[in-house]
């Protein structure tokens, strides 16, 4: 994992989702007791230190999921999903490449970083699935 330079002084929320922007994935990692911390903070709630930006395995279990339900019209359904990376830390995304209905708890998953009209978001697709 390599070590990104600090937030400016934009925030690091603003520099989080700038990075997310450019197709990079990043999450913060507490320099005095090494804890990941995501959603980006100012300082790791653990240790009080201003985290370092690290780039993570990407890899995680689905911690919890639910469908949404929509018109077909609307867009179909789609699942909403809680997944625990390996570094220990959980964020809320979607799982991509299978139904909704199929993404279970337990199933291990890869983050991709998916930009559309220069936004970049976190999603997840299963791992040996292909993309």
């Amino acid at each position: 994992m390599s070590n990104v330079s600090a937030a400016p002084e934009t925030g690091v929320q603003a520099w989080h989702q700038a990075v997310l922007d450019q197709g990079r994935f990043l999450i913060q990692r507490g320099t005095v007791d090494n804890r990941y911390v995501y959603y980006p903070r100012e300082f790791s709630p653990f240790d009080g230190s201003v985290p370092a930006w690290v780039e993570p395995a990407g890899t995680g279990t689905v911690y919890a999921v639910t469908t949404v339900r929509r018109k077909p019209e609307a867009g179909g359904d789609y699942n909403v999903s809680i997944v625990e990376l390996d570094e220990g830390v959980r964020l809320m995304s979607r799982v991509e490449g299978i139904a909704p209905t199929e993404v279970k708890i337990g199933q291990r998953v890869k983050a991709r970083v998916q930009v559309t009209d220069g936004r970049g978001v976190v999603l997840f697709d299963l791992v040996g699935a292909s993309t």
